[in-house]
């Protein structure tokens, strides 16, 4: 313990994605595109798309259960439940209620965390911050979204971004010689909320007959302005964290963005100096899976043998908001 703080390791890992894929090749039937374009400019080859009707805490369920299973906890240990989502299943009551209910984590209480493709960085602080203090032991960290649901099918821009996924940790305490989340470093921008956001729906905005018929209660998106800001802040962020731990890239043993596109996750990656080896890209096969894609990318990372018990990671992500975060951990899985 330091100043009072336990140490918090991640004990659990699951991950889930729907298995209905929707390919580039569908999508050049449904709007003007192309596999070719859609690759040069995101890296994005497919993404699961769930079935109609299908909620957040549907597809988060079974993520949550297999982290849960591999740290080896019941629901009766859950004292905390924290769910970054920008898709909840309802607007009230949070998801992180409907997923209590249908896990029977009787003892817990939570929240929803509205951080868009921040929202596991985010949550994930937010559970340590509880395991930390000492007023829960273990902690639930879900990070899922059905971004089809917000989604324009016909728009070109974002369609060809977003897939549904789902992601989930367990956070315990860690013993003194146990691999540990490290630090952490977020801001928020509300200057650029306009730049990525979805219009209606909102109390600013309620549902009407002139919302759905202007198709306001999808995801609008100024591209350039948010890949100019992803670019700066996810290398700002990174730097800085590293710097104020004494480290340089060299250090990593993984870098994990979150996944939006390969080219903003490349830049990055090059500026700490860091060889293919030590970033994970798997948005070809995933998409923008909003606030699944960094439990999903370490999933992929850890099954490929490249994440390791010990190993030195950087977690970063860039999001509406804006918002930004990054988490230094020792991986202890």
């Amino acid at each position: 313990m330091v100043n009072g703080l336990r140490r918090v390791k991640i004990s659990g890992l699951g991950t889930y994605v729907p298995p209905n894929v929707l390919t580039n090749a569908d999508l050049e039937r449904m709007v003007d595109t192309t596999d070719e374009w859609i690759l040069q400019r995101t890296g994005i080859r497919e993404r699961h798309i769930v079935e109609p009707g299908t909620g957040t805490s549907d597809i988060a369920e079974p993520a949550v259960r297999q982290a849960m299973d591999e740290a080896g906890v019941g629901p009766d240990d859950i004292g905390f439940i924290v769910v970054g989502t920008t898709t909840p299943d309802t607007v009230f009551p949070s998801t992180a209620c409907r997923l209590q209910a249908r896990i029977g984590a009787r003892r817990a209480w939570g929240y929803d965390l509205g951080a868009a493709c921040s929202g596991f960085t985010y949550a994930l602080t937010a559970g340590w911050s509880m395991v930390a203090t000492g007023a829960v032991e273990h902690a639930l960290v879900v990070g899922a979204d059905v971004m089809s649901s917000i989604i324009d099918y016909t728009d070109r821009a974002t369609c060809i971004l977003f897939g549904d996924g789902a992601g989930a940790v367990v956070l315990s305490p860690a013993g003194s010689d146990e691999p540990a989340i490290i630090d952490f470093l977020h801001e928020i921008d509300g200057s650029g909320g306009d730049a990525l956001c979805m219009p209606a729906g909102g109390s600013r905005m309620p549902a009407s007959h002139e919302t759905v018929e202007k198709r306001l209660h999808y995801v609008k998106q100024d591209g350039q302005t948010v890949f100019r800001f992803a670019v700066k802040k996810n290398e700002d962020l990174a730097l800085r964290m590293l710097e104020r731990n004494q480290l340089t890239g060299a250090d990593l043993d993984l870098y994990c963005s979150h996944q939006a596109n390969r080219r903003i996750i490349e830049a990055t990656a090059s500026r700490l100096g860091l060889g293919p080896g030590k970033f994970v890209v798997n948005l070809d096969k995933y998409g923008n899976t909003t606030a699944a894609t960094i439990p999903l990318a370490l999933a992929d990372a850890r099954a490929q043998g490249r994440l390791k018990k010990g190993n030195l990671v950087l977690l970063a992500s860039v999001g509406a908001g804006f918002t930004a975060g990054a988490v230094l951990l020792r991986w202890s899985l």
